[in-house]
């Protein structure tokens, strides 16, 4: 069995994201999710979810194509790598983190034998949170 990885935040749930989540499904048999907590999409974002980490979780969660969903640790990005022990990790396209870094800190974490992959774009034109919410916020 073939257990890929997929990260993200998920904040308002869109095309982009299940086609993401489709793509990472499809390198593998079971899929794993982790959403990302509230401190860490701040911190990466600069801004607070729409979403709390609970209510994007339980989105991910009801997907019929993930196996199991969970929330990333508070403190420790590689530790849900390092529990689960996916054989892939699949990045989203827009995803900040190079591969050559984690394959760096993964080694540095005696963490072995795992493919990086990262996911083609979905019409990022349309389909692309930060151009959703911007929509979002014009109609308020």
């Amino acid at each position: 069995m073939i257990k890929v990885m997929a990260f993200g935040s998920f904040d308002l749930f869109h095309r982009g994201h299940e086609e993401y989540l489709l793509q990472a499904r499809s390198f593998g048999d079971c899929l794993v999710v982790v959403v990302s907590r509230d401190s860490s999409y701040e911190r990466i974002k600069k801004e607070k979810p729409l979403h709390s980490e609970e209510q994007r979780l339980e989105v991910i969660a009801q997907k019929e194509y993930v196996d199991k969903a969970m929330l990333g640790d508070k403190k420790d990005f590689y530790k849900v790598i390092h529990d689960e022990k996916p054989d892939i990790l699949c990045l989203g396209y827009d995803q900040r983190i190079s591969e050559d870094t984690i394959y760096e800190e993964l080694e540095r974490r005696g963490i072995k034998n795992i493919e990086i992959k990262r996911a083609k774009s979905h019409k990022a034109e349309v389909y692309k949170s930060s151009l959703l919410k911007k929509s979002v916020n014009a109609k308020k």
